[in-house]
């Protein structure tokens, strides 16, 4: 379905991260867009978030709940949207001024389009590792499993399901794998949607647990297909064959 002017809700989790919320919020006021919610689900913060929030804004919902993760944080802002599209974003990172009115606009040329991703740009504190990394250009800019880089219709997530709270890290990856099971169409665009802070107490930045994971949730997905189609594993696309610069030779 085509929403000439789409509600957009906006689920913001956050644990101890007081420091960036402020910044966030603002990122998001400035797309300048409406209808639009913000819904901010307090993790189980001690840094003052709750009065941080009291502070932000009479526009903003907000929720405290016992700390149970993000994607647990994540489910309890999808079980309030009000919205026809949805959109997240963590605590600790921003989102460029045009992102919604473009890919709102992506949304819109296509109704059977359920995802529109963007690729998004590290800024902040780089390891010696992170320095390592092949981008895509000068700029920093990948494409990557993100949430916070993209915008969903709601009715996604009846088809897909919400995120697995049994998962501390790797929820977008399990989400994103039952999404392509499910051949939910997802188009990646070549415009930078999201700036991802990189600073000393990233959730990613424990590797031996995220890698630990990413093979728990890639085997579900194996058991699942297998389960599904008699023993046998059929192949996922892969996640770059939904980027629209490669698919078109056009950079």
């Amino acid at each position: 379905m085509t929403l000439a002017k789409p509600f957009v809700s906006v689920i913001v989790p956050v644990y101890n991260g007081a420091k960036y919320l402020s910044e966030a919020v603002e990122s998001i006021r400035r797309q300048n867009y409406h209808p639009l919610e913000i819904i901010i689900i307090d993790d189980g913060s001690t840094d003052g978030t709750a009065e941080l929030v009291a502070n932000l804004g009479k526009d903003i919902r907000y929720v405290y709940q016992r700390n149970r993760g993000p994607a647990a944080a994540r489910n309890t802002g999808l079980a309030m949207v009000r919205g026809d599209v949805i959109a997240f974003l963590d605590a600790d990172d921003y989102w460029p001024p045009n992102k919604l009115q473009i890919q709102l606009a992506r949304l819109n040329d296509d109704p059977k389009i359920e995802v529109v991703q963007g690729r998004f740009q590290y800024t902040g504190l780089f390891t010696a590792a992170e320095r390592k990394i092949r981008f895509e250009g000068p700029d920093n800019t990948l494409i990557s499993v993100h949430l916070g880089s993209g915008v969903f219709r709601k009715s996604v997530f009846d088809k897909v399901g919400v995120f697995d709270e049994t998962l501390r890290y790797c929820e977008d990856q399990d989400w994103f794998l039952r999404a392509r099971e499910q051949d939910v169409f997802i188009v990646i665009i070549k415009q930078v949607t999201l700036y991802y802070r990189l600073h000393e107490h990233n959730m990613t930045r424990h590797k031996d647990i995220t890698e630990f994971n990413l093979v728990k949730v890639l085997k579900k997905s194996l058991d699942r297909r297998r389960q599904q189609n008699n023993g046998l594993v059929p192949s996922l696309p892969k996640f770059f064959d939904f980027d629209e610069v490669k698919t078109s030779g056009k950079e």
